[in-house]
């Protein structure tokens, strides 16, 4: 068979092309597939909530300085846009379930590297497991694109949501098991600090094994064989495809946009707040539950998200994001450092419009692609927004080192504020 690249049996392609002949299996495959995406984001969630929480602190009591705290967060960014570019790769090619899979396991592998780094107290061994880490977060990211294959127009933004949300789950429990990762991993004489990559391992490896086991049919291959037929009933050319392609680009653009910038001003908030918060004598306790809030405003209001970029539009919401980052931003510089009160509402208002962002990007994006290219152009933008919380992360440290944590906020709220007119001038193109 020519329609699948997965390397199948020709009785594997034979059952591919039965859902490509029946719309009723069609649904029940993109329901089956929107429940294995689901189980598998719960472990996911907490494989990258676990490091986000104390990949500073660790690195910070490694190295001893404040000035590269940001770094640790830089260096799994910077894998996941490596990751991101192989996984988007790997799916066009052969199928979401060999991409998805691949990524998970080898963000798991990472983790247990950091947990060997920290053991035995070395720096190099950290950054490189810190970078192979970053596949996690990158495949996490990406799964949301599975729930979206078969899912026609109007449902885009609730599937992309609903793998989202369930991400929730596992991101908040992580970052409330740092206490009790680290006391079980002293018992095995780890330093505490490790103990949430731990988890973080044993759960991105779940996830892989998860999802290598049950995501069949493949919902991409099923996809790009429902977008063949499409396309030879409707007699369109491969040049006709090639035009419809270019006059998209500009969509592309904008859904890009919005989720490379709210990437870029989210992470590098999130990344020095655990630092910040040290500094006005909050307990790790403490921070582990800023940054649970923070998770969860990042992926539990997604079903409502996803519901309103269906329903009012994904320029409205692209707005609505730069507008929400602005307020946390401007809260967080402008509240004192001791108050939880003001550190859980900033953390809240950036995970949330970290949330419009995202799901109304890629929205944007999955409406501006076709299924011969899909896969790889979200792989390609994914890395851009890897690399932009790389950038972020990274910056992060040296801004507030050079100035302050109020600085680096407001600075940040203000940037988010570029997506308005970015996304009126594309609305003004007639794109979205």
């Amino acid at each position: 068979m020519t329609h699948t690249d997965d390397g199948s049996t020709d009785a594997q392609s034979g059952l591919v092309e039965s859902y490509v002949n029946s719309p009723e299996k069609q649904q029940k495959l993109y329901k089956r597939t929107l429940l294995v995406v689901v189980l598998s984001q719960i472990f996911g969630g907490a494989g990258l909530a676990a490091g986000i929480t104390v990949g500073a602190l660790l690195a910070k009591d490694m190295m001893g300085t404040d000035s590269v705290t940001g770094i640790p967060t830089a260096l799994f960014t910077l894998g996941s846009a490596g990751a991101a570019f192989f996984v988007g790769r790997f799916s066009q090619k052969s199928g979401r379930r060999i991409g998805l899979a691949a990524g998970f396991i080898t963000g798991g592998l990472g983790a247990v590297g950091v947990v060997l780094a920290a053991m035995t107290n070395s720096i190099s061994l950290l950054f490189a497991s810190l970078l192979i880490y970053g596949a996690g977060a990158a495949t996490n990211l990406q799964a949301r694109y599975a729930g979206a294959d078969l899912a026609n127009p109007t449902q885009r933004a609730r599937a992309v949501s609903m793998a989202m949300v369930s991400t929730t789950f596992g991101a908040v429990a992580g970052p409330n098991l740092v206490e009790v990762m680290g006391r079980f991993s002293t018992i095995l004489g780890i330093p505490p600090l490790a103990g949430p990559f731990i988890l973080a391992a044993a759960a991105y490896l779940l996830a892989g094994i998860f999802l290598f086991l049950f995501l069949r049919p493949d919902p991409f291959i099923v996809a790009k064989m429902l977008a063949e037929v499409k396309r030879i009933n409707s007699h369109l050319t491969w040049e006709d495809k090639s035009e419809i392609l270019s006059t998209n680009r500009r969509g592309i653009f904008a859904g890009a946009s919005a989720m490379i910038v709210t990437q870029f001003v989210m992470t590098a908030i999130m990344t020095m707040t655990p630092i910040h918060m040290g500094h006005n004598g909050h307990s790790l306790n403490a921070v582990g539950l800023v940054i649970g809030f923070h998770i969860g405003a990042m992926f539990l209001p997604s079903l409502v998200t996803g519901f309103l970029v269906d329903k009012i539009g994904r320029t409205a919401m692209v707005i609505a994001s730069a507008v929400t980052l602005l307020g946390s931003g401007v809260l967080a510089a402008a509240g004192p450092g001791e108050s939880m009160t003001v550190l859980v509402t900033a953390l809240i208002l950036l995970g949330l419009g970290w949330n419009f962002g995202l799901i109304s990007g890629t929205a944007i994006l999955v409406d501006s692609t076709s299924t011969v290219v899909r896969a790889k152009v979200q792989g390609n933008v994914d890395v851009l927004i890897a690399l932009s919380g790389a950038l972020g992360g990274g910056l992060s440290g040296a801004v507030v080192a050079v100035s302050s944590y109020a600085t680096l906020s407001l600075v940040g709220g203000i940037l988010s504020l570029s997506l308005i007119p970015i996304i009126i001038w594309t609305r003004m193109k007639g794109r979205t």
